[in-house]
């Protein structure tokens, strides 16, 4: 009796023993996976942070209002895209469990940044790199800069009084930056078109990857995801020309853009380029997404009319 009580108790300890060790790896594989994405969410922080930063830290003859703005801004940025990529749940950055779009979106923002704070640091401060690129922007903003081209709509954006250095670098940037977009996007299409982008990383959660897309608000969701897609890259195409034609109009109203500043053409050259690539990737992606769930619909039905002939 007391040998089959005292088994009894040993086997109650070595169960518990073992649901402890079968908990504890479970526990540890928690604890790593909440590191890993805090890591990753200080880094994509401390990237942003870099990437905003880099005019102020590179350019000469900075004012010092203008450094503790810039130094605010990067901060803050910072610290919502660590919040944005620590939370389980999404709240407005799209494709956040997508990659490498959010990350092709960025490289191609983060170079042109620093292509341009580059050469316009060169003029200061020449060296054989920034020789090197103001030499590629002059050759690539000369060939892009034909009549009703994106480039020349940005040339024509300035005053007529601006000087000869200024319209020259404007065009050597955005010449440079139109190009860096124009790879961006290339570079995606073909992830999506050569590689299958987002299918060969397994299942796509349409709630994680688009946070500000709601399936219920009404209508068809295929058909909203093609219109949204058709917008999205209609507008891309077009940004570049009506944004410079905007400011022209809005010019003739008001005291005229200047770009003689070196922090405001690379953000102005920078957003004009980077915001209409950045639409036509999104309507990519959001075209792929509605592929996706036609061929899933199209083996859905297609399944259910096999089940109908095999049962009648």
């Amino acid at each position: 009796m007391g040998k089959n009580e005292a088994s009894h108790q040993n086997g109650r300890h070595q169960v518990g023993t073992k649901e402890r060790h079968r908990i504890a790896p479970g526990q540890f594989e928690g604890n790593r996976v909440l590191i890993a994405r805090m890591a990753g969410a200080a880094v994509r922080g401390l990237m942003v942070a870099l990437m905003i930063l880099t005019p102020a830290l590179v350019l000469r003859d900075i004012a010092a209002d203008s450094t503790q703005i810039v130094v605010l801004v990067a901060l803050l940025a910072s610290f919502l895209t660590f919040v944005e990529y620590n939370s389980n749940f999404p709240s407005i950055v799209e494709f956040r469990d997508a990659p490498p779009f959010n990350r092709l979106r960025f490289f191609a923002l983060f170079g042109t940044v620093f292509l341009l704070t580059a050469i316009l640091r060169g003029k200061t401060d020449p060296t054989a790199l920034t020789s090197v690129l103001t030499s590629l922007g002059t050759i690539v903003g000369n060939a892009i800069d034909f009549p009703y081209s994106p480039v020349r709509m940005v040339v024509l954006m300035l005053p007529d009084d601006a000087a000869r250095e200024t319209v020259n670098s404007v065009r050597t940037a955005a010449g440079l930056a139109y190009v860096i977009s124009l790879i961006a996007m290339t570079a995606f299409l073909i992830l999506v078109r050569v590689l299958n982008w987002p299918a060969r990383q397994g299942a796509f959660n349409v709630w994680v990857n688009l946070p500000l897309f709601d399936p219920t608000a009404g209508g068809d969701v295929l058909d909203r995801l093609q219109r949204d897609a058709r917008i999205n890259i209609a507008l891309g195409f077009l940004l570049p020309f009506v944004i410079p034609a905007v400011v022209k109009l809005a010019a003739d109203l008001r005291d005229p853009i200047t770009l003689e500043n070196p922090q405001t053409l690379i953000w102005t050259i920078t957003a004009w380029a980077f915001l209409p690539a950045s639409m036509i990737m999104r309507g990519i992606a959001m075209g792929k997404i509605a592929d996706m769930i036609h061929e899933k619909r199209r083996r859905a039905y297609a399944s259910i009319q096999d089940e109908h002939l095999q049962t009648a």
